[in-house]
């Protein structure tokens, strides 16, 4: 990637102390992914850069190095920052802490990025909460090259039929479960018809969205590994 990168719009997805008075941030970039960059200096109370290193504040960032660590040498905020509250805060953590874990750094994606401001645009709003999430999981997983097929059988080929049980297998998919679904645990155990609706974003019936719920921290937990995300401690708390 080019040396020095002027203006790119960006959102900070964590930040850390560094040194004396400077800050290690991973960035949100839109044409680099995520890149992690010093900022100097950047919590220091007389710092041009102090009030801009923050979630969910649209930036537009100026980086240079030719190391894996880059040093910010403009940061400029490009819009009003977004004001999330209560679950609706925690929501945007979680989806900063997902990018976080599983963006790999200066890998382009573009659309997720997309995605991803659509999303805390929304949160904003009105919108109901948990299918905001699943949507944005959904899509995350598949931008990632992780995308569940919920569309067919990954033993059979045979289209997912709504009468039916399936079994989910993490990175392969589903296999239908024959007329005794007792040894299956539930955990892993889907009713066809939620996981067609699944796939047609239809999240109207409770069941559904449960489901999706169950299916994508299942999905998702492959890739995050064992260490647990702080974001769900959060919304335990408040709960």
């Amino acid at each position: 990637m080019e040396n020095r990168v002027q203006l790119q719009p960006a959102y900070v997805l964590h930040r850390q102390a560094f040194q004396n008075t400077s800050m290690l941030v991973d960035f949100f970039c839109l044409d680099y992914g995520r890149v992690r960059a010093v900022v100097k200096g950047a919590r220091s109370e007389k710092s041009e850069y102090r009030s801009s290193v923050q979630p969910f504040q649209p930036l537009l960032l100026s980086f240079s190095g030719r190391g894996d660590v880059k040093t910010v040498v403009g940061l400029e905020s490009s819009v009003g920052a977004l004001h999330l509250q209560g679950q609706r805060l925690f929501s945007g953590m979680y989806l900063n802490e997902l990018l976080a874990r599983l963006l790999h750094n200066y890998v382009e994606h573009k659309p997720l990025y997309l995605v991803y401001q659509d999303t805390l645009l929304a949160l904003q709003g009105d919108a109901e909460l948990e299918v905001l999430l699943r949507k944005f999981e959904l899509g995350l997983l598949a931008e990632l090259g992780y995308g569940i097929n919920l569309e067919s059988d990954c033993e059979t080929d045979a289209p997912l039929a709504a009468d039916k049980f399936y079994r989910f297998f993490p990175n392969l998919g589903f296999s239908q479960i024959g007329s005794d679904t007792s040894e299956t645990p539930q955990s892993v155990r889907f009713f066809g018809a939620n996981l067609l609706a699944i796939k047609d974003l239809n999240f109207k019936e409770a069941g559904v969205l449960s489901s999706a719920k169950r299916l994508l921290r299942i999905a998702l937990a492959v890739h995050l590994g064992d260490k647990p995300l702080h974001s769900r401690s959060l919304f335990k708390q408040r709960t």
